[in-house]
C-alpha cells in the first residue's frame, strides 16, 4: 500500500456511512496524530491503541480502534477527503492555507512542528503540507 493515510480516510468515510461504531485502523505514528486531532476537535468520540499480537493476524502489528461519533443517527462526519497524494503533494504557506466550509470544517496539515489544524497552523505563522480536509 503506497497511501496509509488515504487508507485510514477510506476507512474512516465507509464505516460513518454504514454507521458503524468502530474502526480498526493499522497503526502508524501519523495516523495516531491525526486520531489525536479528530478526537480534540470533536469529530470522534475517542481511540484506543491495539497493542501488536501475533497470535491474531488482523492485529499482527498493531493499530488504533477509533469509536466514531454521531449525532441524531447521522455521522458527525460529512466529508473527508485527501488533498495531498504521494504522486501529487501539495504544499500552501500560511496565508494560503485552505478554509473549509468558512473556516466551520478543517484541514490537517503537516508543518515543520507537528501535525496541526489549520487554525493552528495560520495562528502560529507556519505552513506545510495539507494533508486533509473534512467537515
Amino acid at each position: 500500500m503506497t497511501d496509509t493515510i488515504a487508507d485510514m480516510l477510506t476507512r474512516i468515510r465507509n464505516a460513518s456511512r454504514v454507521r458503524k461504531a468502530e474502526v480498526y485502523i493499522p497503526f502508524s505514528k501519523i495516523k495516531l496524530e491525526i486520531a489525536k486531532i479528530l478526537k480534540k476537535e470533536g469529530f470522534i468520540e475517542g481511540y484506543d491503541e491495539i497493542k501488536p499480537d501475533k497470535g491474531n493476524e488482523e492485529y499482527k502489528f498493531g493499530g488504533l480502534m477509533l469509536t466514531l461519533k454521531y449525532k441524531d443517527n447521522v455521522s458527525v462526519i460529512t466529508t473527508i477527503d485527501r488533498v495531498s497524494k504521494p504522486g501529487r503533494r501539495v504544499y500552501k504557506s500560511n496565508e494560503d492555507l485552505p478554509r473549509v466550509m468558512n473556516d466551520l470544517g478543517m484541514a490537517i496539515v503537516s508543518t515543520s512542528h507537528g501535525i496541526m489544524t489549520n487554525k493552528q497552523a495560520r495562528k502560529s505563522g507556519l505552513g506545510g503540507e495539507v494533508l486533509c480536509e473534512l467537515f
